[in-house]
């Protein structure tokens, strides 16, 4: 096996992701602290064409050098807005007939494996901050919760982790 040359892979460039078909899950980002993270997501939802990105309470914005860090240049090309209540978003959301799913540990969650998206239908994925997670009032408001499942000692996934875990799964299933 020989590695490939990024001039092999065939990448988009950033007008071809903006006028490319998406796909239809959107990540909203509620009081997530660490840049890097906020990077991490933003590269995470440029691999698998993510619709868009909600920033929402303390979530920090681009232009940003730490975010940059990690980005690489996907918040460019991921569409993105800043929404400071979180709660508005989720209720524009379900407006617009959009799923809205929290990614939680909470009882009678849905644990990942078992998820099955519907044909046609958009998604909204709602993650939490680092050590508080998605607070009570979104879950309430949530369409379903998916809980990603965990078997060691810690039971506690990096942001930016749980977001490529999820969106990862939901994208085999659309595609």
């Amino acid at each position: 096996m020989r590695k490939l040359a990024n001039s092999e892979l065939d990448r988009k460039s950033v007008d071809e992701f903006k006028t490319s078909d998406k796909t239809p899950i959107i990540v909203v980002l509620d009081d997530v602290r660490s840049l890097h993270n906020i990077g991490s997501v933003f590269r995470t939802c440029d691999a698998f064409l993510v619709e868009k990105v909600y920033l929402c309470g303390i979530t920090a914005t681009p232009p940003n050098k730490e975010i940059h860090k990690t980005a690489l240049g996907a918040t460019e090309t991921v569409a993105w807005e800043y929404v400071k209540d979180v709660v508005e978003v989720v209720e524009r959301l379900k407006a617009e007939g959009v799923s809205v799913q929290a990614i939680e540990q909470v009882e009678n969650s849905v644990m990942l494996n078992d998820f099955q998206i519907e044909d046609g239908q958009k998604y909204a994925l709602v993650f939490g901050n680092e050590v508080k997670g998605v607070s009570q009032g979104v879950v309430d408001l949530s369409d379903g919760v998916i809980e990603i499942p965990q078997i060691g000692t810690k039971h506690s996934l990096n942001i930016a982790v749980s977001t490529g875990i999820v969106i990862w799964d939901l994208f085999q299933q659309m595609r």
